[in-house]
């Protein structure tokens, strides 16, 4: 049987540490940081920690409807989705995924967009 990319690149402690390393990256950037001044980041690092697993094949499960949920009321800007996508992308090559593991996740992510971004 054929390994996921979540079980090729060493599971949810591998993922953890990359999600740490990209919330480094977004707490760094001047159009992100501001969308991290009143959250609970232990507990947002958990949640990208499973989602990100999800889209590599993990066990954990998140819905559209529950993406949608979670950033309703966050006003998520399409330039700040944009640089969350930049700041990924990087922290994926930065744990040398390859280019193919790059590009899934990357798509996956875009097409999640209208559940993330707010464009009222």
């Amino acid at each position: 049987m054929k390994a996921t990319m979540f079980e090729r690149y060493g599971g949810f402690g591998s993922v953890h540490r990359l999600v740490l390393a990209f919330y480094d990256k977004m707490l760094d950037s001047d159009t992100m940081a501001p969308y991290f001044d009143h959250i609970d980041m232990p507990a947002l690092v958990d949640h990208q920690t499973k989602f990100i697993s999800q889209i590599m094949g993990g066990p954990a499960h998140y819905t559209n409807q529950v993406l949608e949920q979670i950033h309703r009321n966050l006003d998520i800007t399409q330039e700040a989705f944009d640089e969350m996508n930049a700041i990924l992308k990087e922290t994926l090559e930065d744990f040398n995924f390859e280019t193919g593991d790059v590009q899934l996740i990357m798509a996956d992510i875009k097409s999640r967009q209208p559940y993330i971004v707010n464009t009222n």
